[in-house]
């Protein structure tokens, strides 16, 4: 979908990795028996960043792509969504994605370690994951720009976007993980990283969830992945849920006080939109297109 350019928006700057989702043209069998790929942009910070600017936001990207024309690909889709790349580097390294017949995706990842600098003014929101905390030197710099941002008094919003094959081990993720937890203002996680942080107790148990929230987090946020839609795809649906919360928290930070609830349902609308189409980025709605899709399950 056309992402629509709006001046001067307040700054939302994502932090990470971006990649090419190679997705079969046929669902339900395994790389090495597809036939063709459909080439879609994506990795959840580029996500975010793209899906924030298609809502009238006003985004920035900090990250390292394939020094290739893969790389240069990716830096010119950021910057044809009015992202600001400026924060981009080159290296060689590429993931693979592939779809299983009910839409979920199962990824196969090839990368080096990826060094970051934060090159920006602080913004009002820094979003992240967890995948830049696995090596170095990216690790030291993903700490490092989140601790400046936090005492520049920037929101912090985490997303851990556990991707299990890329850890040594499943105790490494999990420490690793809950390292950076209590820096940060706003998480989102989803019902398996509840039952992976917490060694399997029940994510749908109020008490268990309770446990992964700290006394300066302002928000919790619990996706339950396809759960009521009909998926095509489910690439990049929590990253376009991120994004439609940051759009709104970007615009006014009060709404987590009196617009929580509208708020929500304007980020639910965002993560299941884009579920009707194949691949992340291509698939990120426009706030238009939020807003006319509400009026019709409504009307």
């Amino acid at each position: 979908m056309d992402c629509r350019k709006q001046r001067n928006p307040p700054l939302v700057v994502c932090f990470g990795e971006m990649l090419i989702d190679f997705v079969p043209t046929t669902r339900g069998i395994s790389l090495a028996e597809s036939p063709a790929f459909k080439k879609a942009a994506g990795g959840a910070p580029a996500n975010v960043a793209v899906g924030n600017t298609c809502l009238g936001g006003l985004s920035a990207f900090i990250g390292k792509v394939g020094e290739d024309e893969f790389g240069y690909m990716l830096a010119d889709i950021l910057k044809e969504n009015n992202v600001n790349n400026q924060g981009m580097y080159f290296d060689p390294g590429a993931p693979f994605v592939t779809l299983r017949s009910d839409g979920e995706h199962e990824f196969m990842f090839y990368r080096n370690p990826i060094p970051f600098t934060m090159i920006y003014t602080f913004p009002k929101i820094f979003c992240y994951g967890s995948i830049s905390l696995i090596t170095e030197p990216c690790k030291s710099a993903h700490i490092a720009a989140a601790e400046a941002a936090k005492d520049a008094g920037v929101v912090l919003s985490y997303d851990p976007n556990l991707r299990l094959p890329l850890w040594p081990s499943a105790d490494s993720a999990r420490e690793r993980i809950f390292s950076i937890w209590e820096t940060a203002d706003i998480i989102k996680i989803s019902e398996e990283e509840i039952s992976f942080l917490t060694k399997g107790e029940d994510p749908y148990d109020d008490t268990v969830v309770c446990k992964l929230y700290h006394p300066n987090l302002k928000l919790l946020l619990v996706t339950e992945g396809p759960m009521g839609m009909q998926a095509i795809d489910t690439t990049g649906a929590g990253d376009a849920f991120v994004a439609g919360i940051l759009s709104q928290l970007s615009i006014d930070l009060f709404i987590l006080q009196d617009k929580l609830r509208e708020s929500l349902m304007f980020a639910n609308s965002c993560g299941a939109l884009i579920v009707m189409e194949r691949g992340a980025i291509p698939a990120l709605p426009t706030r238009e297109f939020v807003f006319n899709a509400m009026l019709k399950c409504v009307a």
